[in-house]
């Protein structure tokens, strides 16, 4: 089916605030973690809800939403707010740095509700056929990159209404904000909320420094376009592959046998990421010796030492890297390629994450590399 916006129409745009009688006005300072997270794209995720109740109309759950929405923000404030971006300057008023923070300034979050008279559930899940291009156009804050919380909402929302009384509710999340477990602790508090008007799991907002160091983070540019990038990709294709519980657990069987360790145990997530790793790196045509890499997606929340809450509400993650030569991970099976993975997350304890943490106050970096990242939120 082609697509264009135009088969989208927009009935309403709403600014969502923090429920009467709320305000928190803080400063919200951004630590290692969040501060990498500046260039890549919004974290975007939908839900497709369909076999809606006959007594349950679209104009009952706009308005539930909504309000449950601003209860939601009351908790999960940062989200109302927007990015700024300080300049630091010495005595002789030369910019020595730049400071970008979360201002919890109640500006608000954003809620759209569209019609899509053209696109039932069924164009939009299609099994074994690619992902629709206008999908995209569910999504307010497409192709956004995480620095554009300056002026864009650091939350947006959409719920669009199908030709079969299908709904698609789709949310841009900044990553600035808050990690993948961050953004489900987000989306089942809204819900929960909206179910009982109760929040039983509350976030918690004091972000994690290392010892010795005290924010604000300081990045040495004098100005954002030095370190904002943008990726502009070709056309992609892009499809959903489901993988049963029956072939993942032969997979991991496979793996398991190849390593043939009694003590080492490699999980499905792990062969499944190595089938991937593989397989991506021989479509890719890579020469025997090029090194090719593949990024597991980790939270540091039950790995630091001690422990943050698992309701820590921020970044908390980093992808771990292993690297080999491509001829080398193509000739030796997908149990040697599982356990190069489990070794690098084995290997990613406290002692680890901090030393990480220390190099980079000692140089700068965001996410930008190109090689396959996996994760699981």
């Amino acid at each position: 089916m082609p697509s264009s916006p135009s088969m989208i129409e927009i009935i309403s745009k709403r600014t969502i605030s923090l429920s009467p009688g709320t305000s928190h006005g803080r400063r919200c300072c951004l630590t290692p973690w969040d501060v990498a997270m500046l260039c890549p794209h919004y974290i975007q995720k939908g839900l497709l809800f369909t076999n809606l109740p006959p007594n349950f109309p679209t104009h009952r759950v706009l308005s539930l939403l909504e309000t449950s929405l601003s209860d939601a923000l009351r908790h999960f404030y940062p989200l109302a707010g927007r990015l700024q971006t300080q300049s630091h300057r010495n005595l002789e008023g030369q910019v020595t740095g730049l400071e970008v923070y979360i201002d919890c300034n109640d500006e608000g979050a954003e809620f759209i509700h569209a019609v899509a008279e053209n696109i039932t559930a069924d164009d939009v899940v299609s099994p074994g056929k690619d992902i629709p291009s206008f999908v995209n156009y569910f999504f307010p804050l497409n192709r956004a990159i995480n620095y554009d919380g300056q002026s864009a909402p650091l939350l947006s929302l959409q719920l669009t209404e199908l030709a079969d009384g299908a709904l698609f509710l789709a949310c841009c999340f900044n990553h600035v904000v808050g990690d993948g477990t961050s953004y489900w602790n987000f989306f089942n508090g809204w819900a929960e909320i909206a179910r009982t008007n109760i929040l039983s799991r509350t976030p918690v907002h004091d972000r994690w420094f290392i010892e010795g160091e005290s924010p604000p983070v300081k990045l040495p540019f004098s100005k954002p376009s030095q370190f904002v990038v943008r990726f502009s990709p070709p056309l992609f294709r892009e499809r959903f592959f489901h993988f049963s519980s029956h072939s993942v657990a032969k997979l991991k069987a496979r793996a398991n046998a190849e390593v043939g360790s009694e003590e080492l145990v490699i999980s499905s997530f792990q062969a499944l990421s190595a089938l991937l790793w593989r397989a991506i790196t021989r479509a890719r045509g890579f020469a025997a010796e090029q090194l090719t890499g593949c990024r597991l997606a980790m939270q540091n929340r039950e790995r630091l030492r001690p422990k943050l809450s698992p309701e820590y509400f921020g970044n908390s993650i980093y992808a771990v890297p292993t690297t080999v030569a491509a001829g080398e991970l193509l000739a030796k099976g997908i149990g040697w390629a599982a356990l190069q993975l489990n070794r690098a997350i084995a290997g990613y304890t406290d002692a680890k994450i901090r030393g990480m943490v220390r190099a980079y106050h000692e140089a700068r970096w965001f996410i930008i590399s190109p090689c396959l990242i996996q994760g699981a939120s």
